[in-house]
């Protein structure tokens, strides 16, 4: 069995450069259906997701590079994907 993963090799690192350009996909956060889990900021590799002061959960798209984990990772299905348009 082959295992499949992306490799970060300095995550956070995002912050040097604005990314968002590189997106193909935008993961989008609709807060009503959030449960506060943590999920998607606690899996972001480059920590673009952030909580704003009233508790809802933001992405950064200056930096987000749209792999998607944050997708990926949320049980309620709060957070989706467009392609990109550019």
């Amino acid at each position: 069995m082959v295992t499949i993963a992306a490799i970060i090799y300095e995550p956070g690192s995002t912050t040097k450069n604005k990314t968002g350009s590189w997106r193909t996909f935008r993961p989008i956060m609709d807060n009503k259906k959030c449960i506060k889990c943590e999920n998607c900021y606690i899996f972001c590799p480059e920590g673009t997701i952030y909580e704003d002061e009233n508790g809802d959960f933001k992405i950064n798209y200056d930096y987000c590079k749209g792999c998607l984990i944050c997708v990926n990772e949320c049980p309620v299905n709060a957070l989706t994907s467009i392609r990109e348009e550019k």
